[in-house]
C-alpha cells in the first residue's frame, strides 16, 4: 500500500523512533504520547484495522501481543501495568488505515478511556 504512512515507516521510507522488531511486526514510539510510554506495534503485513482481521492473520497477531509485551518488558511497565489498545474506525479516533496495538502505561491510566 504505497500511500499508507505505517507501511512507509515498516519500509524505512518514513522515520519512526524504533523500539522494537521482530520478522513480522515493528514497534515504535506514537509521535502523539497519551502517556509516558506510548509505543505502536503494527504487522509489518498491511490490514486495515481490527475489523478486517481474519482467521488467517492468527499468528500476526500472536506475535503483535508477544511483541507489545517484549515493548511493555524494555520500557519498564510490565510490573506496574499497562494498556493495550486497537482503534477501528473514525469514531474511535483511529487516524492511520493499517491495524496498529498502542502500548500505554508509565504513570496511572484512569478509565474509561473515552
Amino acid at each position: 500500500m504505497t500511500d499508507c504512512l505505517f507501511c512507509k515507516v515498516v519500509s524505512g521510507e518514513a522515520h519512526a523512533d524504533e523500539v522494537a522488531s521482530t520478522e513480522n511486526t515493528y514497534a515504535f514510539r506514537d509521535i502523539n504520547p497519551a502517556a509516558p510510554v506510548h509505543v505502536l506495534v503494527v504487522p509489518r503485513l498491511h490490514i486495515v484495522d481490527a475489523g478486517e482481521v481474519g482467521a488467517e492473520h492468527g499468528g500476526v497477531l500472536a506475535e503483535m501481543f508477544t511483541t507489545a509485551q517484549e515493548v511493555a518488558r524494555r520500557e519498564g511497565v510490565s510490573e506496574g501495568g499497562y494498556r493495550l489498545v486497537m482503534n477501528v474506525g473514525e469514531d474511535a479516533l483511529n487516524s492511520v488505515g493499517h491495524l496498529h496495538l498502542h502500548v500505554i502505561g508509565g504513570r496511572r491510566l484512569s478509565w474509561p478511556p473515552g
